[in-house]
């Protein structure tokens, strides 16, 4: 068992010094590009072949499957969504395969934690040095065969340099191209980064409290039905409950009446359209956050089981049906400003969060139905969050904006479509048909596609690459 544990310990050192020695040699005079996603499929890789019989569930090979793909993502793109899917797909991978018992909610807290612990635990040698036992033999054998010859060489070159201007020369006039400053910061900086990641500390804590993240009640928590307020019993506070529930359906559903009827009666100018639109939203986001809430409220314990709690069950179930209706009629208002003005990352930004809004909803549906946690709900859309982060980074949004305006023309801009990310080939191709659109002819994209083609291999995305300029 120690001589297992040393083995850990001894392959942790390696991959923090060879991680280190690589992120230098990547980053060294290159800015943000392919060299990130080098480092992200390096890191992939070490855990993949070292830890493969970790590897027990199909949840560990999809993340190694999103861990490469969101590292190809980044190599393509280098953008800060493909760069947060690297990052959190290789943060789940270890995490996951390391402390499989651990719920994934607890790896967000313990990177922020490990980002600050591990300025002082850098210090803390002994927990990722080993122990070795230097015998005099090798003692004898370093002084004797490397210290003393290398000793007298040095002095006998000093006193023969100062003998012979020739002989001197053949060992001065070299000027060694390094910046010794960026050089020492990378190196400390991946060492930072490599010993984070390989040697992360996880409290006591985690462990203890592990089990309250379960998606499951424990058997006494089914029987002990307490109270919310020490004021109010039981049979008060479910009453209360059912009232609550009630009063919050009959005010949805007004409000649900008298958003639809502005929205597909009331003649709406298109100069406001912007800002209703935005507001609205805005209150449907707040209100579904809230409405979560209440589910939250209600049934994080013993309510669940309480076989008198069946009015109060069937009031949360349509206070989440009605919420679904608005956020419905929300996608609707949505789409309207959109048949308007054409998309934008906004726009698709508000589809993202109503979907994500939606499957919440349907979550907490089955958290009522299956007697489920509190922390259920967030198991579950902590993976759904995830999907939308790859999603993000996979999907060339700014291309898909541009060819979609410029299919219904709307939102067709010369500012507005060069303000687009990775859209350069519809864009060039749109306005050498549409030179009349043009409004400023020296605001084009060919300096700054051409400069990133310049860049280093490391330092380029591989979309420029195959990028081709001339138009």
């Amino acid at each position: 068992m120690q001589s297992t544990f040393k083995f850990f310990i001894m392959k942790k050192l390696h991959f923090i010094l060879a991680s280190s020695l690589v992120f230098t040699l990547l980053f060294y005079n290159e800015d943000l590009g392919l060299n990130w996603a080098i480092f992200g499929m390096m890191q992939t890789a070490l855990i993949c072949y070292f830890f493969q019989e970790k590897f027990t569930s199909r949840l560990h090979l999809i993340l190694v499957v999103t861990s490469v793909l969101s590292c190809f993502a980044f190599a393509w793109y280098a953008d800060f969504p493909s760069f947060l899917a690297m990052a959190l797909s290789i943060i789940f991978l270890q995490f996951k395969t390391q402390e499989p018992k651990l719920k994934l909610l607890q790896a967000f807290p313990l990177v922020f934690i490990n980002g600050i612990a591990s300025l002082g635990r850098i210090l803390m040698f002994s927990q990722y040095l080993p122990k070795r036992k230097v015998n005099n033999g090798f003692a004898k054998k370093l002084i004797a065969y490397f210290v003393i010859p290398i000793l007298f060489l040095g002095l006998f070159l000093i006193v023969y340099s100062f003998g012979s201007d020739h002989f001197s020369s053949l060992f001065t006039g070299y000027y060694l191209d390094l910046d010794a400053w960026q050089a020492f910061v990378l190196t400390a900086l991946g060492f930072f980064i490599s010993f984070t990641f390989w040697n992360y500390w996880i409290p006591e804590v985690c462990y203890e409290k592990n089990d309250l993240l379960d998606n499951d009640f424990k058997e006494e928590a089914k029987t002990q039905n307490q109270n919310s307020f020490s004021f109010l019993d039981i049979d008060f506070e479910r009453r209360s409950g059912e009232i609550t529930l009630f009063l919050l359906n009959a005010l949805l559903l007004i409000f649900i009446a008298t958003y639809n009827y502005e929205q597909f009666f009331e003649v709406v100018k298109k100069s406001n359209l912007s800002s209703d639109t935005h507001e609205r939203v805005t209150a449907v986001i707040l209100s579904i956050i809230m409405a979560v809430g209440v589910i939250l409220f209600y049934f994080k314990g013993g309510f669940n089981f309480d076989e008198k709690a069946k009015n109060l069950k069937k009031l949360a179930k349509i206070w989440i049906l009605l919420n679904g209706i608005l956020i419905i009629c929300a996608i609707i208002k949505n789409s309207e400003y959109v048949s308007f003005f054409g998309l934008t990352y906004k726009r698709l930004g508000v589809y993202a969060f109503l979907i994500l809004a939606i499957i919440g909803l349907v979550i907490s549906f089955i958290k009522i139905t299956k007697q489920k946690t509190n922390a259920f709900l967030f198991n579950q859309m902590i993976w759904y969050f995830y999907g939308t982060i790859l999603l993000c980074s996979f999907v060339n949004w700014g291309n898909l904006i541009t060819n979609y305006n410029i299919s219904v023309n709307k939102g067709v801009e010369q500012r507005f479509l060069r303000s687009l990310n990775f859209n350069d080939k519809a864009y060039y191709d749109y306005f050498k048909l549409h030179p009349e659109e043009v409004e400023d002819k020296y605001y084009y994209k060919e300096g700054y596609v051409k400069r990133v083609q310049n860049e280093t291999i490391l330092s380029r995305s591989l979309y420029f690459e195959f990028l081709e300029t001339n138009k």
